[in-house]
């Protein structure tokens, strides 16, 4: 169900049922912030919170739009913070889309990066596939009894998604997975793992990318062929070995991808794909 109220307190009451949220619940609530275009996280003993700044969030209606789609497909409860005006905005605006939708819209990147350790980019090849931490429980491969996104209050149903990010994102959960706590010091040692690059456009013309209003990400497994463009690793990236930062790693690594990316981008248009 999709509810909407106009303000909320970031405590551990919902303010539809009066009772303390259960995983079922997210809040997605826009703000007038200059600090960010969006956030995410649980504050308080609080929901799951998407805050999107209409200040600085040029795409905000579509976003807003797209966690209602996720969430009823989903059966997911979410609470909306914004006005009536700003939600019928964005109804308006949205007519036509759909959350998951088979192309890339303006300013969505044409190239997901996820990032994984070493050890499991060599089960990964084996398997010719990525696999959501849900599957990867399921069958045992992993022993870890919660992915390391439970620290910052992910909800329950992110495992069962393969995520994405820019920057040093990747970087810090594979460093974060290492030293058994969430670890965003871009600086602090780490050993450095796989760093995968994915066509976001032929995933989308596929129907496998998902929008839930702060990610773009794709269910359960997602096939190395064809949509990984190039996986980066310490030694073809000019380290001197797999010992790095997340910041040095992620800056090489996007460094080497760009000659990388034109040359795939050739292949692609010479072959129409």
């Amino acid at each position: 169900m999709i509810y909407r109220i106009d303000e909320l307190s970031e405590n551990p009451i919902n303010p539809i049922t009066h009772r303390v949220y259960d995983s079922t619940w997210i809040i997605l609530m826009l703000t007038d912030s200059q600090d960010y275009q969006k956030m995410c996280g649980s504050r308080n003993g609080c929901a799951y919170t998407i805050k999107i700044s209409t200040a600085k969030c040029e795409a905000w209606k579509m976003a807003v739009c797209d966690c209602m789609g996720f969430c009823t497909a989903n059966h997911q409860n979410l609470i909306l913070v914004m006005t009536e005006a700003d939600l019928s905005a964005a109804k308006s605006h949205y007519i036509g889309h759909r959350y998951n939708e088979p192309f890339l819209r303006e300013g969505e990147p044409s190239v997901l990066v996820h990032s994984t350790p070493a050890s499991c980019w060599e089960q990964i090849k084996r398997e010719g596939m990525l696999k959501s931490w849900n599957l990867l429980k399921a069958e045992k491969t992993i022993t870890e009894e919660h992915p390391i996104g439970t620290q910052l209050g992910d909800p329950a149903d992110f495992s069962g998604y393969i995520m994405f990010g820019g920057g040093v994102t990747g970087e810090i959960i594979v460093s974060s997975k290492q030293h058994g706590k969430i670890v965003m010091d871009v600086n602090a040692e780490y050993t450095t793992g796989a760093r995968l690059y994915f066509d976001a456009e032929r995933m989308a013309r596929d129907g496998l990318l998902i929008r839930d209003g702060c990610h773009l990400k794709v269910k359960d497994t997602l096939p190395l062929t064809p949509y990984l463009i190039w996986a980066a690793a310490w030694d073809t990236v000019g380290l001197t070995g797999p010992v790095s930062v997340p910041r040095i790693f992620a800056e090489q690594s996007d460094k080497q991808f760009q000659a990388v990316l034109r040359q795939y981008r050739q292949r692609a248009d010479g072959q129409n794909i």
